[in-house]
């Protein structure tokens, strides 16, 4: 049975910083490309940041490039979110997700095969 976990969540003060975490079990961690997801309220869910399966390689969404950088350590089965700069834009339930295939695309959130449960990032002004 796979699962993700994330933690890390939480609540900061704008220009804050915050690192989140997804644990894997039950799959390959390191045959799947990792992405991080998030969905704030009355809005669809939209993506974030993903990462190869090697680590080697990146796609963000223009709204985070330069502010969070997304990493893997596939020793552990776990891929982190690190988030700097926040604003109350970024207030949000963060989703990390499993995928499997062959190219890495910056891939819409249907073509994700594994999702956790969330963690809620909430950011003051």
């Amino acid at each position: 049975q796979v699962q993700l976990v994330e933690s890390g969540g939480g609540l900061v003060q704008a220009g804050g910083s915050l690192r989140l975490s997804c644990a894997a079990s039950g799959l390959t961690f390191s045959r799947f490309i990792m992405g991080w997801f998030r969905q704030a309220p009355g809005k669809k869910r939209e993506f974030v940041a993903t990462i190869n399966w090697s680590g080697g390689s990146t796609y963000y969404a223009d709204s985070v490039k330069g502010r969070f950088t997304v990493s893997r350590d596939n020793a552990k089965n776990t891929v982190y979110l690190e988030m700097n700069s926040l604003n109350p834009e970024d207030t949000a339930v963060y989703y990390c997700a499993a995928k499997w295939g062959a190219t890495f695309v910056a891939a819409p959130d249907y073509d994700y095969n594994y999702w956790g449960q969330g963690t809620q990032v909430t950011v003051s002004s």
